[in-house]
């Protein structure tokens, strides 16, 4: 089996297996992520992928999140992501690696004819069904707009990002995949006890859940009072895990996406 024939909706119980057994080799480092992120290969018993690995030693200090625990965040966003059914975090597991222990997840290669659906348009001309959720000027003053689309596919990640309180939801951070579903990557910061929600998915704020969101919604509380729950204990402080579920409560009964907040900056920089 290749790399090429390793897609995340494949067993998933495999592709944990493989990222968590398989032997490592690093190809390089991701120069523009702003703590060490190497790109690798895993193999076993003749199954390959590529990979992304994150060691915990590569981790940059940040005044609000606990040194150390980044890589955990990274495997608690794809527990919770598994719990929602939606699959929309690539699996991640927490290893040894050349470098110590980090995360490892599943690579994803974007075709290189995937429409992308977030990004900055002349703001004259956003697409039809593309929400505008900020203003911007280039280098000679032309007016361009931040804008994604209206896609269901991007709506459940926008919900995924309320439940873990994502504070990093950057455009470049969603992934159009292979078999045309939709990857959140990137989830170092998230989790903490306190709001800090910044994403360019603002287009639905204050509107009306979908029906799908909150039958999930509803099941995930569940889950979290049981095995969810003790999963994530194991990479998150207890205070962390019961603000999960205390974010949960306040979705459903709101039965509305979150609205930006106005205490903190609501875009991640850059935001792509």
């Amino acid at each position: 089996m290749t790399s090429s024939e390793l897609r995340p909706r494949q067993d998933a119980a495999a592709s944990l297996r493989l990222l968590s057994e398989g032997e490592l080799t690093l190809e390089g480092r991701l120069v523009d992520a702003s703590n060490a992120t190497l790109r690798g290969i895993v193999t076993l018993d003749g199954a390959t992928a590529h990979c992304v690995y994150k060691p915990v030693r590569g981790e940059r200090p940040l005044w609000d999140f606990p040194d150390g625990t980044l890589a955990g965040r990274e495997v608690s966003a794809y527990l919770v992501s598994q719990a929602t059914g939606w699959d929309l975090v690539p699996p991640t597991v927490l290893r040894d690696g050349p470098f110590g222990p980090g995360s490892c997840q599943l690579w994803i290669d974007e075709p290189e004819d995937a429409e992308p659906l977030v990004g900055f348009v002349p703001a004259e001309t956003v697409p039809p069904r593309w929400f505008p959720v900020a203003a911007a000027r280039d280098d000679d003053g032309a007016a361009y707009a931040l804008a994604h689309a209206d896609d269901p596919r991007l709506a459940r990640l926008a919900v995924l990002d309320a439940v873990i309180n994502n504070a990093d939801r950057k455009g470049g951070h969603v992934l159009v995949g292979p078999d045309d579903r939709i990857y959140g990557v990137d989830h170092g910061v998230c989790f903490h006890v306190e709001e800090k929600l910044r994403t360019v998915l603002w287009g639905w704020a204050g509107r009306r859940l979908p029906p799908d969101a909150v039958e999930m919604l509803d099941g995930l509380a569940g889950q979290l009072t049981g095995a969810l729950g003790d999963e994530l204990a194991e990479h998150l402080a207890i205070s962390e895990v019961a603000e999960v579920a205390a974010r949960v409560d306040r979705l459903r009964e709101t039965g509305r996406f979150p609205l930006p907040p106005e205490e903190w900056p609501a875009m991640p920089w850059p935001p792509m």
